[in-house]
């Protein structure tokens, strides 16, 4: 496999490297790991898709996008409630 090298702020390579101290990797190693678990755009749109196909066979669950907004709309407002803003 070939390297790369990727330009990051030093703070940042260093939180990534203490995080792959503590798990006992080197930073090479553990950023190799968390490319391989962290998913894409694509692939996270595919997921929700499928929970959304799965969700509407088991109880016919299937908002509109305007009752999505609703209801993310409202999330929104009580998360901001609980945080006391």
């Amino acid at each position: 496999m070939a390297d790369a090298n990727v330009r990051i702020p030093a703070e940042a390579r260093d939180r990534l490297a203490e995080v792959a101290a503590a798990e006992h990797l080197s930073l090479r190693a553990y950023l190799a790991r968390l490319a391989e678990t962290v998913l894409t755009p694509a692939e996270r749109a595919e997921r929700a898709e499928q929970a959304r196909r799965k969700l509407q066979a088991w109880n016919g669950y299937d908002p509109s996008a305007t009752r999505t907004e609703e209801l993310d709309a409202e999330l929104d407002r009580r998360l901001a409630e609980a945080d006391g803003r």
